[in-house]
């Protein structure tokens, strides 16, 4: 049963002006839109992306955006910041209204756009969970059943009669999420303000969301977090500038989102002036490469990397030492490790370090390096993020294997099956 049809919806917006320019127009624009017209005053525009100059005043925030959601589907849309998420989110909750095209919904909807969608602040967190009910259609009968279970999910029993301008951003977060999850609504929309909450809340926000879907009720998630969109939804939406690039199974629309954004990165050397660093340390050049006795620099499972780097201490006779993180696309840590200890005394002027990463340890995907350098073991002088980037891929070898390996990391260990 479909609950959500997006027929061909799009958003335009004119850049530093609101409304027309005179009465007239704005009763055009609403004429035609009662009449079912398209709006007189529409123009060409260009697509949304930030990284361009535009010509024009008017862009599309969204261009013929269409798909289609089951009753107890998990919807996950994901996408770069600007892609047309939250434009797209708010139109399906009929906080905006779209340009042209239509939605049509069968059932409640209950959102989560931001931190304190739908509270009055000068109201108590009690007052706005009865607010909230009744904006949803919902008799006091039903929101007196589901009061003391709202309260013990969101953790703010304490402060529930106090009002809810007072609340810190988590305290809004988890109260909203508590309200929008157990009123019962068809469809339930998410964007990123679980951001806000803390890790513990986050796991409960999302085995609250299994619980929805697996009582037949919709969810449409928006999350900068891969791997929560990955283990909750069942389908992935990808936008960028606007458009649909890629719907599908979670797994290769993630990838294909992560590739996309990812920019291999292999090697960075600066001059002295144009060095990033401080007063304490500055950043001559890092390298990678891949360690293959066959001299190929593809970088496979199998690779040994190696990562070298030059910088040049700024003070002399300074215990430092460096800590390496690797990061996945994700944004995971996968290890970090720093140099040896005791911390060595350096002296001022170029400095030299090396990392050998084994083969047969990272898996495939995207990975990044950033590096700190640290005084003594706990004063961090400077932290270079993202100095490399680079993508592992499958050893490409005849093998009866046709899956796809799990997690960041993939070591060969003795694991015999005894027969």
């Amino acid at each position: 049963m479909i609950v959500l049809d997006v027929e061909n919806i799009s958003k335009q917006y004119r850049l530093g002006i609101v409304g027309n320019k005179t009465l007239q127009d704005d009763f055009v624009r609403w004429w035609s839109r009662i009449r079912g017209k398209e709006d007189p005053f529409l123009k060409v525009g260009e697509a949304n992306d930030r990284e361009k100059k535009g010509e024009s005043e008017y862009v599309w925030s969204l261009k013929n955006i269409h798909f289609q959601v089951s009753r107890g589907e998990v919807l996950g849309i994901i996408g770069k910041n600007g892609a047309g998420k939250s434009t797209l989110l708010k139109i399906l909750s009929k906080v905006t209204a779209p340009t042209t095209g239509s939605v049509k919904v069968k059932g409640r909807i209950a959102s989560l756009l931001e931190v304190g969608t739908g509270f009055h602040p000068e109201l108590t967190g009690r007052e706005n969970i009865y607010l909230n009910g009744a904006i949803l259609g919902m008799r006091k009968k039903e929101i007196n059943r589901k009061f003391d279970e709202i309260v013990e999910f969101s953790g703010v029993q304490r402060y529930i009669d106090t009002p809810v301008k007072r609340y810190s951003s988590g305290m809004y977060v988890r109260l909203a999420f508590a309200v929008a999850a157990h009123l019962e609504p068809e469809i339930l929309i998410i964007d990123e303000v679980l951001a806000v909450g803390d890790a513990e809340f986050q796991r409960k926000c999302l085995g609250k969301m299994k619980e929805v879907s697996g009582s037949g009720r919709t969810v449409l998630f928006v999350s900068h977090n891969m791997e929560a969109v990955k283990s909750l939804c069942d389908r992935v939406i990808y936008l960028e500038n606007g458009s649909v690039v890629m719907d599908g199974e979670p797994g290769e629309v993630i990838e294909c989102y992560l590739q996309k954004q990812s920019t291999s990165l292999h090697q960075q050397v600066f001059n002295y002036e144009d060095a990033p660093g401080n007063e304490f340390v500055r950043l001559r050049s890092i390298r990678l490469s891949p360690k293959r006795e066959d001299g190929k620099n593809m970088l496979t499972v199998k690779s040994p990397l190696q990562i070298e780097m030059e910088y040049w201490n700024e003070q002399d006779a300074v215990a430092t030492n460096l800590s390496l993180h690797l990061f996945a696309a994700t944004g995971e840590c996968v290890f970090n490790i720093i140099t040896q200890l005791p911390v060595p005394i350096l002296g001022k002027g170029l400095q030299k370090a090396s990392c050998l990463i084994p083969g047969d340890l990272l898996n495939t995907g995207v990975f990044s390096v950033s590096i700190m350098v640290v005084k003594d073991t706990s004063v961090p002088l400077y932290n270079f993020e993202d100095l490399l980037t680079f993508e592992i891929e499958e050893e490409r070898v005849s093998t009866n294997w046709h899956g796809k390996f799990p997690g960041f990391v993939r070591p060969i260990i003795d694991f015999k099956l005894h027969v």
